[in-house]
C-alpha cells in the first residue's frame, strides 16, 4: 500500500505540473468572467420575474379596488331601494374583496422588499462585474507582455526548446561539412599519393594512346638491343657500329662460308658460269 500511495501521489505531482504549463491565466480570467456575467443574469432574471409578479399583483388590487367601489354602490342603490337585504349582500362582498385586498398588499410589500433587495445585488454585482473585467485585461494584458519578453529572452539567450533545437541542427550541420571535408581531403591525398586511382581514367584511354603507348614501348627495347649489341662489340675488340651495321668479322665469316658452299657443288658453279 505504502508503494501504490508513493506512485500515486507522483502521478498527482507530475498530472498537476502538466496542468500548470498546459494551463493559461487568460483563458482561466476569461471563464471566471463568463461565470460571473451568467450569474449577473441571473439575477436580473430572478429581479424581472419578481417585478413582473408585482405588476400583476398591482393590476389585481387595482381591479379589486374598482369591485369594491362598485359593491358599494350597489349597496347604497339597495337601501335607498329598501332592499336591506340586497344591500347587506353587497356589502359582505364588498367585505370579502376588501380582505382578499388585504392579502394582496402584504405579499406586495414582500415583493417590493425583495425587488429592492434584488436591484441592490444586481448593482453591487454589476459593478463588482464590471471591476473584474478591468482588472482582467489589465492582468492579461501585463500576463501577454511578461509572456513576450520571457520568449524574447529565451530567444535571445537561447534556452528556448526551438532555439535549442536550431542551435543544435547548426550544430550537426557543422559537423557533418566538417566530417565531409576531412574525407574529401583524405581521399585527395591517398589519390596523390598513388594509393588510391581514379576509376574514370582508365576510361580516357583510347586506341590512339594504346598505340602511342606501343611505340614507345618499341622503341624502348631498340635503343635496349643495340646497347648491348655495342656491348658485347666493345668486349670482342670491335669498334662499336651503328644500329643496323655489320661488323667486318661478320661480313668475312659470311665470305668463307660461301666459298666452301660453291666447292662443294660445282654443278652450282657452272649454273652460275
Amino acid at each position: 500500500m505504502g508503494l501504490v500511495n508513493r506512485v500515486t501521489g507522483v502521478f498527482k505531482v507530475k498530472a498537476n505540473k502538466a496542468l500548470d504549463r498546459a494551463e493559461d491565466p487568460r483563458e482561466v480570467l476569461d471563464y471566471a468572467y463568463q461565470r460571473q456575467l451568467q450569474l449577473l443574469q441571473q439575477v436580473r432574471r430572478g429581479l424581472a420575474d419578481v417585478a413582473t409578479s408585482r405588476k400583476r399583483i398591482e393590476l389585481q388590487r387595482t381591479q379589486l379596488g374598482k369591485s369594491a367601489a362598485t359593491l358599494q354602490d350597489q349597496a347604497q342603490q339597495a337601501l335607498s331601494a329598501d332592499r336591506e337585504d340586497l344591500a347587506r349582500e353587497a356589502l359582505t362582498r364588498r367585505a370579502a374583496v376588501l380582505e382578499q385586498d388585504q392579502g394582496l398588499e402584504e405579499q406586495l410589500t414582500t415583493l417590493r422588499q425583495e425587488e429592492q433587495k434584488l436591484t441592490t445585488a444586481s448593482q453591487q454585482l454589476e459593478a463588482k462585474v464590471e471591476d473584474f473585467r478591468t482588472r482582467k485585461e489589465t492582468i492579461k494584458a501585463t500576463y501577454t507582455a511578461a509572456e513576450a519578453g520571457a520568449r524574447i529572452g529565451e530567444a535571445t539567450t537561447g534556452i528556448s526548446d526551438q532555439m535549442g533545437d536550431i542551435g543544435t541542427a547548426i550544430q550537426r550541420a557543422q559537423d557533418r561539412t566538417e566530417e565531409l571535408q576531412a574525407r574529401a581531403g583524405a581521399l585527395d591525398e591517398l589519390m596523390a599519393s598513388g594509393a588510391l586511382e581514379d576509376p574514370t581514367s582508365s576510361l580516357a584511354r583510347d586506341d590512339l594512346g594504346d598505340e602511342l603507348d606501343a611505340l614507345s614501348s618499341g622503341g624502348g627495347v631498340d635503343a635496349e638491343l643495340a646497347a648491348m649489341k655495342a656491348e658485347l662489340a666493345a668486349e670482342s675488340g670491335g669498334t662499336a657500329l651503328a644500329p643496323g651495321a655489320e661488323s667486318p668479322a661478320s661480313l668475312e665469316a659470311a665470305e668463307h662460308t660461301e666459298a666452301e658452299h660453291a666447292e662443294s657443288d660445282p654443278d652450282e658453279e657452272g649454273r652460275k658460269g
